[in-house]
């Protein structure tokens, strides 16, 4: 296979719900050509309004790759493709069926992805011929506005096409992180939940309230991580004092191997958040208008703060080679 870039590489994004939607809005603005397949007539529909509009918004438009719809994966033209992301249910046996499907529809020498959260690329690509080809490819809601992607290698994975996948994603503008085993929740999602996990055990032993929790990590350490990780930032305020706090404090962190009771009642209870209009909060529709444009608009404020560190979108980047596609 010759060498391809984003800006001219062929793409499939299967599954055009939010997450998807918004993961072709990544590839289209490295200027890869991107085919976005879903059955659903009415979500079709309304892709390319949504695609273009992300584009513009963040002045990419001019440059983006193009980008069609279809509704299935027979209706693709699969000549040329290089990279497929799979979008789809969070649901096991879905993605195992997609992706013998794929093993057999999609050009041996292409990429083969799941944007899965928490199901191993392992798992999916179980018993398939070609596993070596399949990565987790792990992006965070909303795809086009957090930087970070996760590039997931599986038990039997090409280390080096997680390689080309990881410089890939960097031609596109993401930042990438290459996750070299493929353990639950992979490693945003792991760091997230231990500190999610400690957050909700200060809220179930009455220690502070979910306001608080939160004021806690916006405007304390978390507007630090901003500039620097938890690895850096031990550098910056010197690793003794880290390591004199980490033995004062870690006997009392929590450790429990189940959800917090504060997340357990409002489960069983059905106040699921937004979703339902009551979580930890209560959001009438004018709130959560509200709130989701205060988000957004922060997230990509944040983007610009950020746009000096971010990757460039890169003209050129190697092609996976097709040597030992199939085994």
């Amino acid at each position: 296979m010759d060498n391809n870039s984003p800006r001219n590489a062929r793409s499939v994004v299967v599954g055009g719900g939010t997450m998807g939607a918004d993961v072709a809005v990544v590839l289209a603005r490295g200027g890869a050509q991107v085919t976005v397949v879903d059955p659903h007539a009415a979500r079709r529909e309304l892709l390319l309004p949504h695609i273009a509009a992300e584009l513009q918004a963040a002045g990419q438009a001019a440059a983006a790759g193009p980008v069609q719809v279809c509704a299935s994966l027979q209706d693709v033209d699969w000549n040329g493709v290089v990279l497929v992301v799979e979008c789809i249910t969070e649901q096991l046996a879905p993605k195992q069926q997609l992706f013998a499907q794929l093993e057999a529809i999609a050009p041996p020498g292409a990429v083969l992805a799941s944007n899965s959260s928490g199901f191993p690329i392992s798992a999916i690509a179980q018993g398939l011929v070609t596993a070596q080809r399949m990565l987790g490819l792990h992006f965070f809601m909303p795809a086009h506005l957090v930087p970070l992607v996760e590039v997931v290698l599986g038990e039997r994975s090409d280390p080096t096409l997680g390689s080309w996948l990881h410089a890939f994603m960097r031609g596109c503008g993401s930042v990438p992180v290459l996750v070299k085993k493929d353990k639950p929740g992979f490693l945003a999602n792991r760091m997230q939940h231990a500190l999610s996990r400690e957050a909700f055990a200060l809220i179930d032993e009455g220690i502070a309230s979910p306001e608080d929790v939160d004021a806690a990590v916006r405007f304390g350490f978390g507007f630090r991580f901003l500039a620097a990780g938890p690895v850096l930032q031990r550098d910056h305020a010197g690793i003794e004092v880290h390591t004199a706090a980490a033995a004062t404090m870690y006997p009392t962190l929590s450790n429990t191997d189940v959800p917090a009771q504060a997340l357990r009642d409002r489960v069983a209870q059905g106040t699921l958040g937004m979703k339902t209009g009551k979580g930890f909060f209560d959001w009438p529709e004018d709130r959560k208008r509200a709130e989701r444009e205060r988000y957004d608009t922060l997230l990509r404020q944040g983007l610009a703060l950020l746009a000096s560190e971010l990757p460039s979108i890169e003209s050129t980047t190697q092609a996976p080679s097709t040597t030992g596609a199939r085994a």
